[in-house]
């Protein structure tokens, strides 16, 4: 298995599908703005759309591969059988959310948006929005667990691809709405439930090779599926402490006209590193380190986590310090045209600019909780989160009055950078990883290389002023431009500095 490669993999198709979801949200920021509507449309799709993050971006893989992968590793029999008692009592599970948030979306809404109840329109629109986006956890939930089977076997390409449908049904849907003029924010509600139902059906199809579901209706379950499902909301709370944390954000921010809005957008730019440096490495990482660790292999052990958070850290770095340079030109150029205005820019663009310094911390919970995971311990990793969570609540709640919706990713941040601590402190007491100095230079060359890139870029922007205004039109060509040539000068150092290499990444 190469780390590097898997990872590249991943977060190939992971980089088309965030690609054409910045298509999806330039149209949508086009048409709708920052509008009743778009805040309504988001609002509608952060609920169903978090716990797809929850779930499908390794969380419910967390506590799901290291169960499988312990069933498989008896007999393939045992295996098929422990992965359909969980399809099936999960399909339960799920149907039965799913019928008690439509039938109660108000109070779904009042809790996801508290703000909104101060305009009976937004509101409306809101619930009339969440109870047709809601029925998508169930097809993606459940693609989750086929992911998991996939990357059980080492297979991430399928897995990380099968999202891209996502993006390209709520483009089309968007595009044939502006078409026939229907309501835009609706037709992308439908859109999004119809991509929960095609991606599933494509991962049914790429993973029969490896397992196919069998309906049963039966509640008997041996103790090992009792085991799993007590870890997985353990490891949902505590792999997905990133995706919580805004979601509280999300409804703090709803007492401010417009303040949803700004948060969705600058989320939308940091999570395309995040699901690179965080998500892909610690996906990838999590089903070697899992059979490592059973087969008590120490030094590989220690030599997998020792990579892993120096690839991740390697993939962060440089996009946190590009996101907190660039962040105006970076919204400008995505996302300022037509609805949205100057003012929209600049609040979305202060909002990623807090992110921006949380971005490693982001990436890290992602990999450092594998750690934890690949042990099946889920519950470290869970108190760690509740702290984090309960920081970042209190820092929101106490200044959101005097700083607005600006404090959200800068409590977002700093609860990040919490939880990294504290987890690096629980690692060196409990004496989970070995820190080689040869990791600690490489970080130094990681930050140099990272220094470079960021004196051309900031002198690069200065010099593209004029370009980069704005209302000049072809903006983003030259946004492209100078981000393209920053990579670049970053990757060429990494790598005559001897990282980033497909070798180093390489274990039996």
């Amino acid at each position: 298995m190469n780390l590097l490669s898997s990872t590249s993999v991943f977060g190939f198709y992971t980089l088309i599908s965030r690609v054409l979801g910045y298509l999806r949200d330039i149209l949508i920021a086009i048409f709708l703005g920052t509008t009743i509507y778009a805040d309504a449309f988001f609002v509608a799709f952060r609920l169903p759309n978090t716990f797809r993050r929850l779930f499908a971006e390794g969380t419910f893989n967390a506590a799901f591969i290291p169960s499988y992968a312990k069933a498989n590793l008896k007999n393939k029999k045992e295996g098929k059988r422990f992965a359909d008692e969980v399809f099936n009592l999960l399909l339960y599970i799920l149907i039965f959310i799913i019928i008690i948030v439509e039938i109660f979306t108000p109070a779904a809404v009042y809790l996801i948006a508290p703000g909104f109840y101060e305009d009976s329109e937004k509101l409306n629109l809101a619930v009339e929005f969440t109870r047709i986006t809601f029925p998508f956890l169930l097809f993606v939930s459940l693609s989750s667990m086929l992911s998991g089977i996939l990357n059980t076997n080492n297979k991430f390409a399928a897995a990380a691809a099968a999202p891209i449908a996502l993006n390209i049904v709520l483009i089309f849907s968007l595009l044939i709405a502006f078409n026939l003029e229907l309501n835009i924010a609706k037709s992308l509600s439908v859109g999004v439930t119809l991509s929960g139902v095609i991606q599933f059906f494509i991962l049914i199809f790429v993973t029969k090779k490896f397992y196919f579901p069998s309906l049963k209706i039966s509640f008997k379950f041996k103790k090992n599926i009792k085991n799993f499902f007590q870890k997985l909301l353990p490891s949902i709370f505590s792999a997905g402490i990133t995706q919580i944390n805004i979601l509280v954000g999300t409804i703090i921010a709803s007492f401010q006209t417009g303040a949803v809005s700004y948060l969705y957008y600058a989320d939308r730019i940091y999570q395309i590193n995040l699901a690179i440096a965080g998500i892909a490495v610690g996906t990838v990482v999590l089903p070697s380190l899992s059979k490592k660790i059973k087969e008590n292999n120490k030094n590989s052990i220690n030599i997998l986590q020792n990579k892993s958070l120096e690839l991740s850290l390697a993939l962060s770095l440089p996009a946190a310090f590009g996101l907190f340079i660039a962040s105006k030109e970076i919204v400008s150029s995505l996302f300022g045209y037509g609805s949205f205005t100057r003012d929209d820019v600049g609040n979305t663009s202060l909002a990623l600019t807090y992110f921006a310094l949380g971005v490693p911390a982001f990436a890290l919970i992602k990999v450092l909780s594998s750690f934890y995971f690949a042990r099946d311990n889920t519950k470290t990793p869970f108190y760690i989160s509740l702290l984090s969570m309960i920081t970042n609540v209190f820092i929101s709640l106490v200044f959101f009055k005097e700083y607005g919706f600006i404090i959200i990713p800068i409590a977002t941040t700093i609860s990040s950078w919490l939880s990294v601590l504290i987890y690096f402190i629980f690692f060196n007491k409990n004496k989970i990883i070995i820190f080689e100095n040869k990791i600690l230079m490489n970080i130094y060359k990681i930050l140099f290389a990272t220094a470079l890139m960021c004196f051309f870029l900031y002198f690069g922007l200065e010099y593209f002023e004029d370009k980069l205004e704005y209302t000049y039109k072809f903006k983003l060509i030259y946004l492209l431009i100078m981000i393209g040539l920053s990579v670049a000068i970053y990757l060429f150092t990494t790598n005559f500095l001897g990282i980033l290499k497909f070798r180093n990444y390489k274990f039996k």
